[in-house]
């Protein structure tokens, strides 16, 4: 018989009460194994929510769920002295970095293994992005991850079965008791999962802005304080960290949307695509390359290896890996219709969070985990803050193979555009990183 019962556990919480180390290994242990029953669960995720954890138990926290499944066990790959690296983002509207991401900091000497997830609701997945691309194929066994790392030096899948199990079944109950908010439950999400794929570091993509889960710098860096410190007291493995807060307040790039991503992406890495989209994306190597030793001076400058279009090839390789074929032709919306400016003026910006919705209505979401995604939906953006306007000019295109979506994207879509005077004042544009955290 336990010496533990889970009512006790909740009612400490409940409380204000900090959880003992024996008492977080537990309960995670048991709800993984079904001991603990889901309403139970929900209570104490509740009792988190609203009483919060302290470092030292969101550490803890994070600690037994990765110690729920298995670890993987990238080093027997032979990746040829490469470092690990990996990126994490807590997700936005347009942020399409992880695809230029890994095959430039690939190109420049380490080996990225990106574990990358779906889209939910307004903001995109990876992994849906790349499904746009014919016969690509997201799910990887453990020894196919370590064979690709080591034969292309870059690999984005879905995370294995086995890794971080807890997570996988606590995430889920989150989502359906209105518990997601807790940045203790939020931090030890990803980084369970991030620690159990054993990277030897790890940079942070924090969002803040509209279309982002964080709303406020302060409380995006509330949240990126709190990883870093799992980052440094988790006892089984201490990846290097570093944390970026960065805009998303307005979307990333030109497009929303999977293979509009795709594409926009790929212009990315021939030396071309949107200035914001290849700043972070340099922004973010750098970091990564930075906290393995591989940076500039000793290493090539993440920069000019992308404007050459040198990390064009090793994009070709990790989607040919994968079953991907890189020269196939990305779908292809049947219905593009545009938004026009209703009068002339100065185009102020796009609020994230309205053309994120949008383009989840035009099918490039979903509501639910197990709902299709139409990969040739979304929204392609045709100005940009500050531009001159006239009335009647497209702004916008939406794309769609569910033309009954379009009046609902439209709606959603209003107050989406800021339109000033035309002798109004430029407006600001936000920081793209609005904080850094080592």
């Amino acid at each position: 018989m336990s010496e533990f019962a889970a009512v006790d556990i909740i009612r400490a919480k409940r409380d204000g009460q900090t959880l003992s180390d024996a008492q977080i290994d537990w309960v995670v242990d048991a709800y993984t194994r079904g001991a603990v029953a889901d309403e139970q669960m929900s209570a104490l995720a509740m009792a988190i929510l609203l009483r919060g954890m302290d470092a030292a138990e969101t550490a803890r926290w994070t600690h037994a769920m990765v110690d729920s499944g298995d670890r993987l066990d990238l080093r027997g790959a032979d990746l040829g002295g490469r470092p690990l690296v990996d990126k994490h983002s807590t997700g936005g509207v347009g942020d399409k970095i992880t695809l230029p991401l890994a095959p430039l900091v690939a190109a420049c000497g380490a080996a990225v293994p990106q574990l990358s997830g779906r889209g939910l609701g307004h903001t995109g997945g990876t992994l849906d992005k790349l499904e746009s691309i014919p016969g690509w194929r997201a799910v990887l066994s453990e020894a196919e991850i370590r064979a690709r790392l080591a034969e292309v030096g870059a690999v984005v899948c879905a995370t294995t079965p086995r890794l971080a199990p807890a997570d996988r079944k606590l995430y889920a109950l989150r989502d359906v008791t209105a518990t997601v908010e807790s940045v203790p439950l939020i931090a030890s999400s990803i980084m369970s999962k991030k620690i159990a794929e054993g990277t030897d570091a790890l940079v942070l993509d924090v969002k803040v802005g509209s279309g982002a889960f964080m709303t406020t710098v302060e409380q995006a860096r509330e949240l990126a304080t709190a990883m870093l410190d799992i980052a440094q007291d988790t006892t089984a493995h201490r990846p290097r960290c570093a944390a970026l807060v960065t805009d998303m307040s307005t979307p990333l790039g030109r497009t929303v949307g999977n293979a509009l991503e795709v594409a926009e992406a790929m212009d990315v890495l021939r030396g071309g695509g949107p200035p914001d989209v290849v700043a972070l994306t340099v922004r973010l190597a750098t970091e990564m390359l930075d906290l393995v030793g591989l940076g500039p001076p000793r290493g090539p400058d993440p920069a000019e290896v992308l404007a050459s279009g040198a990390a064009y090839p090793v994009w070709r390789a990790m989607i040919s890996a994968q079953g991907g074929d890189p020269d196939a032709p990305l779908p292809v919306a049947g219905a593009v219709e545009p938004l026009r400016a209703e009068r002339d003026g100065v185009f102020g910006g796009w609020d994230a969070y309205r053309v994120g919705v949008a383009a989840w209505r035009l099918g490039a979401g979903r509501a639910r985990k197990e709902d299709p995604v139409d990969p040739a939906a979304g929204v392609r953006l045709l100005v940009d803050a500050g531009e001159p306007v006239v009335a009647g000019q497209p702004l916008l295109e939406l794309h769609t193979d569910r033309p009954g979506s379009l009046p609902g994207a439209r709606a959603a879509l209003a107050g989406a555009a800021r339109l000033l005077d035309e002798n109004a004042p430029a407006p600001d544009r936000p920081p793209l990183v609005h904080a850094v955290l080592r």
